[in-house]
């Protein structure tokens, strides 16, 4: 049976602003990305994501980014990789601990917004992010975009790294993706879902330019902020099961021990 694990980017709520909608999309999910300070989210977030997370069975990733709280850390920023290394353990080891007094362990890491971009064209600062990671757990999967720097970098580590494709975003003839949407909108959830599908059981996705492309999906994100984000869950949910596809935990997806 083909296998996909679902993803959302989780705890981005700080101080007394609110954003997605963590609650409803755990029970659609097997990843919560949480964040972890530095482009969103709290500790008091952290600690209630986590055990959001916990209640649902939901494995835990930190969702680390560029100290960028007003830029919600989509600004490209110019940074050593020692820096990155350490932005990315302090973020990482917060969460870990968060993790710890719930009796979990940090299944996965996804950078986020433009640090995850960056480092998936720039091997010095994708390296910098697995270093990191390795130090703390090297059997902490890793999600990335298909053939990129962190993919490539992070095999040769021996560093589980999962291919990541996107349901609400665009895709590139590389499969990479627009980081914030700028083709057409898709608005039928069902068509959204199909594309899912397509994704995981064929490895075909239209770009953003209209071709044809190829693209592995082993780990398919949903945003929990974009619009009607709880439908379109449920929707890909549907669609997957509908033709046989097994949502499960990347590590089953992975086929790699706990």
């Amino acid at each position: 049976m083909i296998k996909v694990d679902l993803n959302c980017d989780m705890g981005e709520s700080f101080g007394m602003y609110k954003l997605g909608n963590d609650e409803e999309m755990m029970q659609y999910i097997t990843s919560a990305n949480i964040a972890c300070g530095f482009h969103a989210g709290d500790p008091h977030v952290m600690r209630r994501t986590t055990e959001l997370a916990k209640r649902y069975g939901v494995g835990i990733g930190a969702h680390p980014a560029f100290p960028d709280v007003i830029g919600f850390g989509r600004r490209y920023m110019k940074c050593t990789p020692g820096e990155i290394k350490d932005y990315v353990t302090y973020q990482t080891g917060a969460l870990r601990e968060f993790a710890a007094a719930n009796g979990l362990r940090i299944q996965h890491c996804k950078p986020h917004g433009a640090l995850y971009m960056m480092a998936m064209d720039d091997e010095q600062l994708a390296r910098a992010i697995l270093e990191a990671i390795a130090d703390m757990d090297s059997q902490t999967v890793v999600f990335a975009l298909n053939n990129s720097a962190v993919a490539e970098i992070g095999k040769q580590m021996g560093i589980p790294v999962a291919l990541e494709a996107y349901s609400d975003r665009e895709h590139t003839a590389t499969g990479s993706i627009v980081l914030t949407r700028t083709g057409p909108s898709i608005q039928d959830y069902r068509d959204m879902a199909e594309r899912v599908v397509r994704m995981v059981k064929e490895g075909r996705v239209v770009t953003h330019t209209g071709e044809d492309a190829s693209i592995i999906a082993q780990t398919v994100c949903i945003h929990g902020d974009t619009p009607g984000a709880t439908e379109l869950a449920k929707a890909i949910v549907e669609a997957l099961k509908q033709n046989e596809i097994k949502i499960a935990p990347i590590r089953e997806v992975l086929g790699v021990g706990c």
